[in-house]
C-alpha cells in the first residue's frame, strides 16, 4: 500500500504540472499521513536539514563558476582551440563539437549550460556551411551529456551526497568514462561524415595555433587545478568549486577583461536563481527520503529483486532498464534524489561497488536529458536549432543508442571503470 501511494501521488502531481520539488513534498505529505507521522514542525525540520550540508555547497561554486565562464570568454576561447585544431577536416565542426563539450563538461559539470553554450556558437556556422542540421543538433546535444560525467558533476555530488559515496572518488571514476564517451561520439560522427559532402575550413597555421592556444591557456589550466587538487588531496569537492569560481573570476577581470564589475549583478542572479532550483529539489527530496526510509521500502524493492542479487550483472539490467524507463519522463536531479536511497541497499547487498553503481546511474540518468518527451538537453538543442521536435528527435536517435551500447559496455565489464580509477587514486 505504501508504495502505492507514493507512486500514486508523486507520479499524479507531476502529470497535473506541478514542479517537482513540490510534487516531491506533497508526496511526502501523503507518506506522512498514511504513516501517521505528519507533523509540520517534523516537515520543516527535514526541508532545513536536507539543504544543510557541506558537500552541497560544491553546487552553487560550480554554477557560478560556470556563469562567470559564460560570461568572461573563457568558454567561446575553449571552442576556438579545437576550431584550429580540428576544424579543417572532413566534418571538422562536428569534431569541434564534441572538444569543446569535453573541455566545456571540464569546467561547469553542467549538461544545460554546456549544450546551450556550444550550440549557439557552432550550430549557425553548422548551418551556414551545408551540415546537415538535426545531425549536427543531435551531435552537440549528446556531446552535452558528457558534462554530468567528467568532473565537476553536479549530478556526481548530489548522488553523493544522498549515498554516502565519496564525491571525489565518484569524480576521479567519471574521468575515463567521459573521455571513452566522447572517443565513441567521435567515431559515429567519422563514419557519418564521410558519406555527407561537407565544406572545410582551411588548415591553421602553426602561428595561429600557438595565438589560439596561448588565449585559451587560462581556461584550460581550471580543470588541471581541479583534477590535481582532487588526485593530490589538497581540496574537497566543496573547496574546487570555490577555487573554480574565485579562478573564473580572476581571469575574467583582469586577464580577459570581458567581465564588468557591472555585469557581476546579473551573473550572480542567474547563478542564485539555478541553485535555488536544486537545493529546492535537494531539500524536497530528503522529506521523501526520509520516508521511504521509515516506510521501508527500500528492504521491499530488496526482497521482490532477492532472485537477482546472486547475479549482480542481471540485477544491474534490471536497475539500469527502470532508471532509463523513469528517465524518459523525470529530469537527472529528482531522478537520482528519488531513486538513490531505494536502490542503495539493494546495491551494497548485492556486493556491486557503489562507485562503479554511480557512475552507471548518473550516465543512464543523463541520457535521459536527451529522450523524448521531457529531456531537458533536448528541448535546449530543439529551441537553439529550431528544428520541429520530431526533427531534433531523429537526428539524436542514433547519437543516445551509441550512449546505451556504451551503457551496456560498462556494465558487461566493469574494469572500463574500476581499472582506471585504481590508477588514479592516490
Amino acid at each position: 500500500m505504501t508504495v502505492i501511494i507514493f507512486l500514486s501521488v508523486l507520479l499524479g502531481a507531476i502529470i497535473l504540472g506541478i514542479p517537482v520539488a513540490f510534487s516531491l513534498l506533497v508526496c511526502g505529505i501523503a507518506l506522512m499521513i498514511h504513516l501517521d507521522l505528519f507533523d509540520s514542525q517534523i516537515l520543516a525540520q527535514h526541508i532545513v536539514s536536507g539543504a544543510d550540508s557541506f558537500s552541497l555547497m560544491a553546487i552553487p561554486f560550480f554554477i557560478l563558476a560556470g556563469e562567470i565562464m559564460n560570461e568572461g570568454g573563457l568558454s567561446k576561447r575553449i571552442i576556438d582551440l579545437p576550431m584550429k585544431l580540428v576544424g579543417h577536416k572532413r566534418g571538422g565542426l562536428g569534431f569541434v563539437a564534441i572538444l569543446a563539450a569535453m573541455i566545456m563538461a571540464s569546467l561547469s559539470g553542467s549538461a544545460v549550460a554546456d549544450t546551450a553554450a556550444v550550440a549557439a556558437m557552432l550550430l549557425p556556422m553548422m548551418k551556414t556551411t551545408g551540415y546537415p542540421l538535426n545531425s549536427s543538433a543531435g551531435l552537440i546535444g549528446t556531446a552535452g551529456i558528457i558534462a554530468p560525467i567528467i568532473p565537476p558533476s553536479i549530478p556526481f555530488i548530489v548522488f553523493g551526497v544522498a549515498s554516502g559515496v565519496s564525491i571525489t572518488k565518484l569524480f576521479l571514476a567519471g574521468i575515463f568514462p567521459g573521455i571513452l564517451m566522447g572517443v565513441c561520439l567521435a567515431l559515429l560522427w567519422w563514419w557519418q561524415a564521410k558519406h555527407l559532402n561537407l565544406m572545410t575550413f582551411s588548415k591553421a597555421t602553426k602561428a595561429e595555433l600557438c595565438i589560439s592556444f596561448k588565449n585559451s591557456i587560462w581556461a584550460l589550466l581550471l580543470p588541471v587545478i581541479i583534477i590535481g587538487g582532487f588526485r593530490t588531496g589538497m581540496f574537497t569537492p566543496t573547496e574546487a568549486g570555490a577555487v573554480a569560481a574565485f579562478y573564473a573570476l580572476i581571469i575574467s577581470l583582469f586577464v580577459y577583461r570581458e567581465l564588468k564589475i557591472k555585469d557581476l549583478y546579473n551573473v550572480l542572479l542567474n547563478a542564485g536563481k539555478t541553485t535555488a532550483v536544486v537545493m529546492l529539489l535537494v531539500a524536497a527530496a530528503n522529506v521523501t527520503g526520509w520516508l521511504i526510509t521509515i516506510a521501508e521500502l527500500p528492504q521491499t524493492m530488496t526482497e521482490l529483486l532477492e532472485p537477482l542479487i546472486d547475479s549482480p550483472t542481471l540485477l544491474l539490467i534490471v536497475i539500469m532498464f527502470a532508471v532509463f524507463i523513469i528517465g524518459m519522463v523525470m529530469d537527472l536531479t529528482p531522478t537520482v534524489l528519488i531513486l538513490t536511497p531505494v536502490l542503495m541497499p539493494l546495491v551494497e547487498e548485492a556486493g556491486i561497488d557503489p562507485v562503479y553503481f554511480g557512475v552507471l546511474f548518473i550516465l543512464n540518468t543523463s541520457i535521459g536529458l536527451i529522450t523524448p518527451p521531457v529531456g531537458n538537453v533536448l528541448n535546449v538543442i530543439t529551441g537553439v536549432s529550431k528544428l520541429p521536435f520530431d526533427q531534433a528527435v531523429r537526428g539524436i536517435l542514433p547519437y543516445m543508442l551509441m550512449m546505451i551500447v556504451l551503457l551496456f559496455a560498462f556494465i558487461f565489464m566493469p574494469s572500463l571503470i574500476l581499472t582506471p580509477l585504481s590508477w588514479m587514486q592516490p
